[in-house]
């Protein structure tokens, strides 16, 4: 009987002391459940600090690149305009060296009618030179005033000339399609 006493009391204490340590497992639970959350929680957002850092760190790196692209395009750029501007003058002053050569061919001649065909040999070149580069003459002579082709430097009084328009060109003006390389220098009538 004694030892059915110790076991029925051994059970007792042991069911007293289970109750007590699920209230106490209950009131700890609430708490462990916060800190695993929390370690959760803070596992996926030093994740995601580690893949915004990675990002951040490989778009850096392609704005250096951009940036050293850009820098070299510009350098490119320069070097290209500088060279296209130097071919341009250079192949505008080859189709005039023909024009100076019989300049100075005429100079050599510079008697009468030897002299005079020279010169028209030459203007009648240098239009050809010009008309090769796209350079075109503004018509100015007898055609109303347009002050985006024409500089006015004198008025005129002519009977049975409109008003407005061109009387004499003192200066020839070109242009090279819609681009007005110099305007044509004239009188108009008032």
């Amino acid at each position: 009987m004694s030892k059915k006493k110790i076991d029925t009391k051994e059970k007792t204490e042991t069911k007293a002391e289970k109750e007590e340590k699920a209230e106490n497992a209950a009131a700890e639970k609430p708490g462990e459940d916060e800190a695993r959350e929390f370690k959760i929680l803070a596992g996926k957002l030093e994740k995601e600090k580690k893949e915004l850092t990675e990002k951040l760190s490989e778009e850096n790196d392609r704005y250096l690149r951009l940036l050293a692209e850009y820098d070299n395009f510009k350098k490119r750029t320069a070097r290209e305009k500088e060279e296209l501007y130097f071919a341009s003058k250079a192949d505008v002053v080859k189709k005039l060296l023909p024009v100076i050569d019989n300049l100075e061919r005429a100079e050599a001649f510079s008697d009468g009618e030897e002299f005079a065909e020279g010169v028209k040999m030459i203007l009648k070149q240098f239009g050809e030179t010009l008309k090769s580069l796209e350079i075109e003459e503004i018509a100015a002579q007898d055609m109303p005033f347009d002050p985006n082709l024409h500089e006015a430097v004198f008025h005129d009084e002519k009977e049975g000339v409109p008003e407005n328009t061109v009387t004499e060109v003192l200066q020839k003006g070109y242009k090279m399609g819609d681009k007005i390389i110099r305007h044509a220098m004239v009188k108009v009538s008032n």
